[in-house]
């Protein structure tokens, strides 16, 4: 008989693609997760994971394996969804992991409806960018991820995840003082191909937005600043550091009297949110408000091309 929680670990080597990796994930030993790993090549009488210097990989038998993983470890998420609502669920913790400009502008107001509609449920907050949120989701660190669209993300259609769209915004230009182009409406991403910028670090989805934008429009950035703290970035063009792009909702509440803001002509980089949890669990009476209040809050931006 195998047991659920090995198919998870084997989930976890998967999507961790080491062992030390996804022990850490797990808050399990490395040596904790080979052994479960062994315990279950032996009930299933196939060798499931390689591993070498470069990591862990999945064997095609492995690859079966998680394929049904996935489909079990979904139902029974469904299952204790079921079961929690025979009990009633009207009270108890739902964990949110969210980057810090969609905390402030969905979360948080979720947060505050929910005081009103559900008071039984408390929501605790972790702050994690949208690339770090779907594993937390899927290692069980937290019951949902408000995350963003990036390069490698789980497709709509992972068996893996559910996901609820809830709001896209556009990427204005920060430009410095005194910049050639502070006097038009709008500025055209190629005329800032010989410009340094101030941009994100690599695996951020915020980084590729920028990357596919200006790639789209013709040159590859010159990164001459990384920060993942958008305070940070303006700072730098206002110093006259560089360019950059940054999300609209992230430039509100900043003092921009020494920048130029301006929006994008012609194809507008967009960063697009959504909500995702463990398949099968979107129906548990804990989460199922929680997501309800996110779609709710963010309903006012949601394909408006402005927050």
């Amino acid at each position: 008989m195998i047991e659920a929680r090995r198919l998870h670990i084997l989930r976890a080597v998967a999507d961790h693609r080491t062992v030390t990796a996804a022990a850490a994930a797990l808050y399990l030993t490395p040596s904790a997760v080979s052994q479960q790993l062994a315990a279950l090549e032996q009930e299933t009488g196939h060798r499931l994971v390689d591993r070498s210097a470069r990591g862990a990989r999945l064997t095609p038998a492995g690859e079966i394996l998680l394929g049904h993983a996935n489909a079990v470890l979904a139902q029974l998420e469904r299952a204790e969804a079921e079961l929690a609502a025979y009990g009633s669920g009207e009270a108890g913790t739902v964990t949110v992991a969210a980057f810090a400009t969609g905390i402030g502008l969905v979360v948080a107001p979720a947060i505050a409806a929910l005081a009103g509609t559900s008071p039984g449920i408390r929501v605790r907050v972790r702050d994690a960018e949208g690339d770090e949120s779907l594993l937390m989701v899927l290692d069980r660190q937290v019951d949902v991820a408000v995350a963003v669209e990036y390069r490698g993300a789980p497709a709509e259609d992972d068996d893996r995840l559910t996901r609820v769209p809830l709001y896209a915004e556009p990427f204005d230009v920060v430009l410095p003082p005194g910049h050639a182009l502070g006097g038009g409406e709008r500025v055209v991403l190629a005329d800032l191909a010989r410009d340094a910028w101030i941009g994100q670090s690599a695996g951020n989805p915020c980084h590729d937005v920028t990357v596919l934008a200006c790639e789209y429009a013709g040159f590859a950035p010159l990164f001459e600043h990384v920060s993942d703290d958008f305070r940070a970035v303006v700072a730098l063009a206002a110093a006259g550091a560089g360019v950059a792009l940054v999300p609209r909702s992230a430039l509100r509440g900043m003092d921009l009297r020494d920048v130029g803001i301006r929006p994008v002509e012609g194809v507008v980089p967009t960063r697009r949110v959504f909500a995702a949890v463990r398949r099968g669990a979107e129906d548990h009476p804990l989460i199922r408000p929680v997501l309800a209040a996110l779609r709710t809050e963010a309903a006012p931006s949601a394909g408006t091309g402005t927050l």
